[in-house]
């Protein structure tokens, strides 16, 4: 009889969950659960300013990322990300350069850039002139704040599996959800696919380098685009995507009323609860009664598809505790309790070093505990050496 890891007496990897056979098999965390992380954190991202936090925030976007990512293709984009946002951070510097706004005698003046008079009807709005480092620092912390919600946005993408995402969606939503996890997804094949042109150029001996080289990647990167299309269009057409099913038009018109009428709903109890001078009819009550109508929608639209769920994702404590380290965060820094709300977004006039507020601070490093509340990602399997095989059957 062969032996195996668990006959053989070695323990069973953590984060691993036993199949019907006995065999351990990787238990990723559901991917509703990243995203949740993830958005939460983002929306804590926008309430402060302080640079110290938000540079936090990317350590801890870092740690998580480092210690539960997998080896899929879609966990490898997350330094593109961190170019992304320092491309914004630059972006938004320059404008607040160019678009210059004056010093006052007590900046700190930096340099200045050739004034370019604007006509009466562009009046309020100067270009070039004096730049003060007080108007450069609000400028690369507001950036910053920008930045580091496309890190939450691109940790979520790299943590979470959008395949697996794309089962939790309903049935109603499947074309949607189909569409969005392509548009996802195209990212990380697209890098993947420059990163394999490259290595065979190498390979090839290819010694070009800058746009003389752009020609020999972007060509079969296009041509590896256009197969991979094909082929996801194929595989889509044989398993029946598109296909109306059991539904009827009747049942096509009641789902498209009560979405829309669902949608007005939604619309009309968010403005009911922004304006204070709306009827009272117009917050909670239309809010309600459009929620309900967009549920009963989603619930008949999704009985014309079909869908088998094989080997489903789980919701267990490690879901509940990543989940909940972010929303806790963003509570948190929404709560302003414990501390003065104007730590968050400090003032560069004058000019002095941001203090770090001890309250949110926690609270930030208390999303990090997800690196470790998630269940380790599970390694890929080698396969075995033949000595290593004859040895196990003796």
């Amino acid at each position: 009889m062969p032996l195996t890891a668990t006959t053989a007496g070695r323990p069973p990897a953590s984060g691993l969950a036993p199949d019907a056979g006995g065999r351990r098999l990787p238990r990723t965390l559901h991917p509703v659960a990243w995203w949740i992380w993830a958005l939460a954190l983002a929306t804590a991202v926008s309430r402060t300013n302080n640079p110290l936090l938000l540079f936090l925030v990317l350590a801890v976007l870092g740690y998580v990322i480092t210690v539960r990512r997998t080896e899929a293709p879609w966990a490898r984009g997350f330094k593109y990300y961190l170019w992304l946002a320092l491309t914004v951070v630059a972006i938004r510097v320059v404008f607040r350069a160019v678009f210059a706004t004056g010093i006052t005698p007590r900046d700190h003046f930096v340099f200045a850039l050739p004034h370019i008079p604007t006509p009466d009807w562009y009046a309020g709005i100067q270009l070039g002139g004096p730049v003060s480092l007080e108007a450069l620092l609000s400028a690369a912390t507001d950036g910053l704040r920008l930045a580091c919600m496309l890190c939450c946005i691109g940790a979520a993408n790299t943590l979470a599996n959008p395949k697996r995402a794309l089962r939790i969606l309903p049935g109603a939503l499947y074309e949607l959800g189909v569409a969005v996890t392509v548009s996802i997804s195209v990212a990380p094949q697209l890098v993947q696919s420059v990163q394999r042109v490259h290595r065979a150029r190498r390979l090839r001996a290819g010694r070009a380098k800058g746009l003389r080289a752009l020609r020999g990647v972007i060509v079969p990167v296009l041509e590896d685009a256009l197969e991979r299309s094909l082929r996801l269009a194929a595989a889509m057409d044989s398993r029946g995507y598109g296909r109306a099913g059991t539904a009827t038009p009747r049942s096509r018109r009641t789902t498209g009323a009560l979405m829309l009428l669902g949608m007005c709903g939604l619309c009309a109890g968010a403005y009911g609860l922004l304006d204070a001078t709306a009827p009272a009819l117009l917050g909670f009550p239309a809010l309600a009664a459009g929620t309900l109508l967009c549920v009963a929608g989603l619930r008949i639209g999704g009985r014309r598809v079909t869908r088998t769920t094989y080997r489903p994702d789980p919701w267990r404590a490690a879901e509940w505790a990543v989940a909940g380290c972010g929303v806790v965060s963003a509570a948190v820094l929404f709560g302003n309790a414990g501390f003065n709300a104007a730590e968050l977004n400090p003032s560069f006039h004058p000019l002095g070093w941001p203090t770090l507020p001890l309250i949110p601070a926690a609270a930030i490093l208390l999303a990090g505990a997800a690196g470790f509340l998630a269940p380790p990602p599970g390694r890929p399997v080698r396969p075995a050496l033949p000595a290593q095989r004859t040895e196990e059957h003796t």
